[in-house]
């Protein structure tokens, strides 16, 4: 097994499920902010379950005896509008599809199988996210602002018509 060659590959995944965290922590917070209580929590929750990811991949990077390198491969984007999240958050899924796929493959041509695996069942919870923010897409196009409005309705009656914040 070529360890060196897995270890740079689970530090690339917990680099980027890092800025996965912040940037759906971000969304969490514009949409809880704006009342969309639904969408606030799935980014939550997605963001947990990224936190989970990141640990796992620590996890294995020190069972290799490696280095855990922390180190976020870009900013949180801005983004305030909720399609453009949905957007991103769908991007983002796809993306770590498409690298957990092939570093799975790599791993197995190094003779690490625990590696490839565990890329491999990183790949069933993304492939979970991204049916879940194409399912809300789904949502804005059939129903489009109502669908909005219909999440910051409820909220008001949940919060008798006052908000969470300062």
């Amino acid at each position: 097994m070529k360890r060196e060659k897995s270890i740079e590959l689970l530090n690339k995944a917990i680099n980027e499920e890092l800025l996965a965290v912040d940037q759906y922590m971000y969304f969490h917070f514009r949409c809880d902010d704006r009342g969309y209580q639904l969408l606030s929590s799935l980014f939550k929750m997605t963001a947990i379950k990224e936190m989970t990811h990141v640990e796992m991949l620590a996890e294995r990077v020190l069972f290799l005896k490696g280095e855990v390198e922390m180190k976020q491969v870009g900013p949180v984007e801005k983004i305030h509008d909720v399609e453009a999240m949905l957007k991103k958050a769908v991007e983002m899924e796809e993306g770590s599809i498409n690298d957990y796929n092939q570093w799975a493959n790599e791993c197995s041509a190094n003779a690490d199988s625990v590696s490839k695996k565990l890329f491999e069942d990183l790949v069933v919870d993304e492939e979970m996210h991204l049916d879940q923010f194409d399912t809300e897409m789904e949502n804005m196009k059939t129903f489009g602002d109502n669908y909005l409005a219909l999440q910051s309705i409820e909220r008001s009656k949940l919060t008798g018509g006052t908000t969470t914040g300062n």
